[in-house]
């Protein structure tokens, strides 16, 4: 079968000749002193709040700082998976045989869909992922922003507000926001390179990374950073018949990054400013192995048998253009134009169309996704004194965003029919593996929307903050939407504070989700099928009950302690609920002989089934967030202890009854099943923990986290008995590093014990060579060691 051959260095030239930038200016700054941080309680924050002297002590809703040198303290190289080392309520499992999911894998946070979080980059909204999740993992049916195409040595730190805020930031803010806030000094910088791989023998890693600061003039600076490298394949399956011939694991990735964050003030009352990013990602995953004699292969060409594999190569690009300014009176005002873009494209390799006989291609081009998003922002901050004990910060607003989805077709052969029978005498049309997208599925489709708010917050009294929102948004899709936020604090001493908020929120549905269409492979207890994922216009699925898709309605409270006993020691503890009406799933595949035997006799022959999204459920998620951090100066050191804690449970307080036109075709349909309520309810862990600790002393530095993630269970479609809870694990993350004037060495390891996740029932299907669960939240490739060397200005 072909392999591709692995590049000695990164393949992205324009992230390498920044490299060898940043270096030179390192070469220029071997006599600066490297960067300090301020502490993070009293890190002013600019999430959650229009006040510009808001810190993190002082927040009404519950947020964490994670600071670049929490992200780098690990051995991965994604920011999606050092941020759920790092947050006690984000999720990353690593799936796995799961098409393009496999490329661009989603986070969870609090246990919701990972589409119901908002990303923002400096504040402004990021765009999401083309890729729409349709296989059998977390966030099936969801379309989230992709973290990993942002590189971390661009981050200055990343702001995470644990609470519902679409009355502030608009749609999907409904588990919370993430803020990523690059770095945009005009000095100082750093560079690294890292090498690591999995005890197993696989897995190999590289990477090198850079920042750098430049003034521009007087009045001006840009910061730059970029980041390229390489992840060989991991593979954990079993032999089958003696011989290894399935690949199981993490794919194999090409990754390049830059970025970029600028500002220059002409005046003392106007700055222009721009940040942007490019990231491109090539990977190579793999299907399901097709054995020899299985009907879907052709011997002369593939007389072993044959390993379909999915390469998908993901480019994503942003920038952002304004100004900021502020009036004689007072008045700050930020206006802005915000573009993002993510194309994804499906290459076929080592398969073939089995229903074009032995002169099938064996490499197809299956088709593309492409996402752009146009947001233009004009804000307004004021303080207005009262004559109150302290002035009240006002903020209004509007924007205008537009949306585009494109689906473009594969080539003819990736999806056609050539009529060739297979040895068990069916047809079976299109690439294995994944079929072409058609021409009859592609197509373009846009949508816009307006919104406007208003905000204002103010410390009312020495001990009391309290804060109201209102947001109005109007889509050219599904009509219109009003949210509202209200918070407060108490501080009862300067030791002990009380916060609570209450807000009601949404999340519109996705372009993705009411336009994207598809023919795929896909698997039902072991037996593939020629499914349809259909547009929800779509006649087919109107006929099978497809309704427009409304926007998911949320209602969100906490209350929070916040604790600072002692001299160095700050604990919060934020309860939650969260309730989600009219959640957006995609449905079961509706598989019936009935629902088969109207679709062939209504236009789809040879389509064993059809799916589609849609408003059915009504979901309930409670929980407890804690977190704790000590700091010591000990006369050996300083010593920082931090422990976190999430407890997160949901439950589905209603499935929408089957629609009529539904009910008429098969009374037994099921559209929301026993799996995709096990995904909701069960599929992420249910709690977890975990104990870092860090000490300095002279020029050592020692790293430990201890960190327990809670048991999470797969339900088995229809049968009780082969449900399968799995058990929680504990991993053990070490790293010790050695600082030498600026130089920086790193000897580390993740999950130094080794520990893998539950096997899988033999009983959960025939494929018992695969033999862990893709929904571990660590993943299932064991222990990984790394050496890193930085050099910081």
């Amino acid at each position: 079968m072909p392999v591709r051959r692995t590049p000695a260095g990164p393949r992205h030239p324009l992230a390498l000749g920044l490299l060898l930038a940043l270096s030179a200016s390192a070469a220029q700054a071997q006599d600066a002193a490297p960067r300090s941080d301020p502490k993070t309680l009293d890190q002013v924050i600019v999430t959650g709040t229009r006040v510009s002297d808001r810190t993190v002590a002082e927040s009404t809703a519950p947020i964490d700082i994670i600071t670049p040198e929490t992200l780098e303290a690990t051995g991965t190289v994604e920011l999606a998976s050092a941020l759920a080392r790092a947050l006690p309520s984000l999720n990353f499992p690593r799936p796995a045989i799961t098409d393009g999911t496999d490329a661009v894998r989603p986070a969870q946070l609090r246990g919701l869909a990972p589409d119901q979080v908002l990303v923002l980059v400096n504040g402004k909204r990021r765009h999401t992922t083309a890729l729409i999740n349709l296989n059998g993992s977390q966030g099936r049916g969801s379309s989230p922003v992709d973290l990993n195409a942002i590189p971390i040595a661009s981050i200055e730190r990343v702001e995470v507000l644990r609470d519902g805020a679409s009355a502030q930031y608009g749609s999907d803010a409904i588990a919370g926001v993430v803020n990523i806030v690059l770095k945009g000094s005009d000095s100082g910088g750093s560079i690294a390179a890292r090498y690591g791989q999995y005890s197993a023998g696989d897995g190999e890693q590289y990477q090198l990374s850079g920042d750098a600061g430049f003034k521009l003039g007087e009045n001006g600076k840009l910061h730059l950073a970029a980041q390229g490298g390489h992840q060989d394949q991991t593979n954990r399956a079993r032999p089958f018949q003696g011989v290894v011939e399935q690949r199981y694991g993490d794919p194999e990735i090409d990754q390049g990054a830059i970025s970029y964050n600028g500002e220059y003030s002409p005046t003392d009352y106007l700055t222009f400013y721009s940040f942007g990013s490019y990231s491109k990602r090539d990977v190579l995953s793999n299907g399901y192995f097709r054995f020899a004699g299985d009907p879907r292969n052709i011997p002369s060409i593939y007389p072993n048998g044959f390993l379909p594999q999915i390469h998908n190569i993901s480019k994503d690009r942003a920038a952002v253009v304004g100004l900021r300014s502020e009036t004689a009176g007072g008045t700050q005002i930020d206006l802005s134009y915000n573009y993002g873009h993510n194309g994804l494209t499906f290459d076929i390799e080592n398969t073939l169309n089995r229903s074009l006989g032995p002169t099938s291609p064996t490499n197809f081009y299956a088709g593309a996704l492409e996402v752009t998003q146009h947001v233009l922002n004009l804000d307004f901050t004021k303080s207005v004194d009262f004559g109150w004990q302290y002035p009240v910060t006002f903020a209004w607003g509007a924007e205008w965003r537009g949306e585009e989805f494109s689906e473009r077709a594969g080539e003819p052969l990736s999806y056609a029919n050539g009529g060739v029978p297979a040895s068990n005498g069916q047809i079976i049309p299109g690439a294995q593996v994944f079929s072409g997208f058609r021409a009859s599925d592609a197509g373009d489709f846009d949508r816009h929307s307006y919104s406007a708010y208003i905000d204002a917050e103010a410390d009312l009294t020495e001990k009391f903050s309290a804060g109201v929102a209102a947001r109005f948004e109007s889509y050219s899709d599904f009509g219109d939407t009003t949210s509202g936020k209200l918070s407060a604090r108490y501080a009862f001493t300067d030791k002990v504070a009380l916060r609570a908020t209450a807000s009601t929120g949404f999340r519109a549905p996705s372009l993705q989700q009411q336009f994207f269409q598809s023919i795929a492979t896909n698997f039902i207890s072991g037996v593939p099928y020629e499914i349809g994922t259909f547009r929800v216009d779509n006649p087919a699925a109107v006929a099978l009950g497809s309704e427009a898709l409304k926007a998911e309605e949320s209602t969100n409270y906490s209350l929070g302690l916040v604790l600072q006993p002692a001299d160095g020691l700050y604990i919060t503890v934020d309860a939650y609920k969260i309730e989600v009406e009219d959640r957006i799933l995609l449905s079961e595949n509706l598989t019936s002989a009935a629902v088969r035997n109207y679709l062939q006799a209504n236009g789809y022959p040879g389509i064993g089934g059809g799916r589609y999204f849609t408003n059915a459920v009504d979901t309930d998620t409670q929980g407890v967030d804690v977190v704790a951090t000590q700091a010591w100066d000990l006369d050996s050191g300083k010593f920082n202890l931090t422990l976190g804690y999430n407890y997160s449970k949901t439950e589905i307080d209603k499935i929408a009854p089957n629609p009529a036109r539904l009910a008429a075709i098969d009374p037994n349909a099921v559209r929301i099943g026993r799996t995709e309520i096990g995904r909701i309810t069960k599929g992420a862990p249910k709690d977890k923990f975990f104990l870092t600790g860090d000490w300095k002393t002279g020029n050592w530095g020692f790293a430990a986290t201890a960190t327990r993630y809670g048991e999470f269970t797969e339900l088995h479609a229809s049968d009780p008995l082969q449900d399968q809870t799995f058990s929680a694990s504990w991993t053990l993350d070490l790293a010790a590093s050695y600082r030498l004037n600026n130089w920086e060495f790193t000897l580390g390891g993740d999950n130094v014990l080794n520990e893998y996740p539950d096997e899988s029932k033999l009983v959960r299907g025939t494929r018992n060579y695969l033999p862990y669960n893709t929904a571990s939240p660590y993943g299932f490739n064991g222990a990984f060691g790394y050496f890193k060397i930085g050099y910081k200005w």
